[in-house]
């Protein structure tokens, strides 16, 4: 590969480093995150922008899978395999290895920002027993940083503890047939944030950058979109939940959809859910 091809505008220049790890990582969650950097890493050397996103076929869940998730994917698996731990994934589905352990992993979330080169793209997984979260982890891709909560133990990480919609600083999923909807949250924020990543997102919730993160109710999600968060999110004394009050159950069957609200606060959460589940006036 020539200097030339490297420093193409067709290829992204944005490095991965390791992912920034505590030592109270499962191993098999620590690998699978540490498989996915090193995948992503080779992914961006070897191919260009329209490569990483082109199509290469029809995932688990029902939608296109594009090459960079299909790469990034296939190292995971392979790490779940040698830890002896089961797999669910949107694109691979559930590879049962005949475990009691699950690792339930977005491998790539924010495709289309990794894809384009956007540096907003995180690993996120959490490893189950018989269904049951036990720990979750949130790797940015392009700075190593990372984020890790165990259930029912508290973190280092808290949320803005904001408990009212008007003023609040909110991330938001981009619109979706739901403008409406979308535009009657956004109106009520002081700020909007759309970064096209929701588990990176959810983390600044955590981590108390933002005051929520929502799903306008365009039943977006994925199990595995917000399993990570659904550990991190309460571990900094916030909640997620569905804006249909649907519940949020770590299941094999990726037909099912929700939308997510991961916010500071259970009273912000139902808010944000009313207003969500509300008319329009008029």
């Amino acid at each position: 590969m020539t200097d030339v091809e490297l420093t193409s505008p067709r290829r992204i220049t944005w490095p991965v480093p390791e992912p920034e790890l505590p030592d109270a990582v499962h191993n098999a969650l620590a690998e699978a995150a540490r498989a996915a950097a090193t995948a992503l890493r080779a992914a961006r050397h070897r191919f260009d922008r329209e490569e990483l996103s082109e199509v290469v076929r029809m995932g688990a869940d029902g939608t296109p899978t594009q090459r960079v998730d299909d790469l990034v994917e296939n190292a995971i698996a392979e790490a779940a395999a040698r830890n002896g731990v089961n797999l669910l994934s949107e694109e691979a589905g559930f590879l049962d290895h005949g475990s009691a352990l699950t690792l339930v992993v977005d491998p790539v979330d924010g495709t289309g920002n990794s894809a384009a080169g956007v540096p907003l793209s995180c690993f996120a997984g959490v490893l189950a027993l018989d269904g049951q979260p036990l720990e979750a982890l949130t790797c940015w891709f392009d700075t190593g940083h990372s984020w890790y909560a165990r259930t029912g133990e508290p973190t280092a990480y808290r949320t803005t503890g904001r408990t009212t919609l008007d003023g609040a600083q909110l991330c938001l999923q981009r619109p979706k047939n739901n403008q409406d909807t979308w535009s009657r949250v956004a109106a009520r924020a002081s700020r909007v944030r759309v970064l096209g990543t929701t588990a990176l997102e959810c983390a600044l919730v955590a981590e108390g950058s933002v005051d929520a993160y929502v799903d306008p109710g365009s039943d977006t999600h994925r199990i595995m979109d917000l399993a990570a968060a659904m550990v991190t999110v309460p571990a900094a004394g916030g909640v997620v939940i569905d804006a249909r009050g649907r519940p949020l159950e770590l299941d094999v069957d990726l037909t099912r959809r929700w939308s997510g609200i991961a916010a500071a606060t259970p009273q912000l959460a139902e808010e944000l859910a009313a207003l969500v589940l509300s008319e329009p006036a008029g």
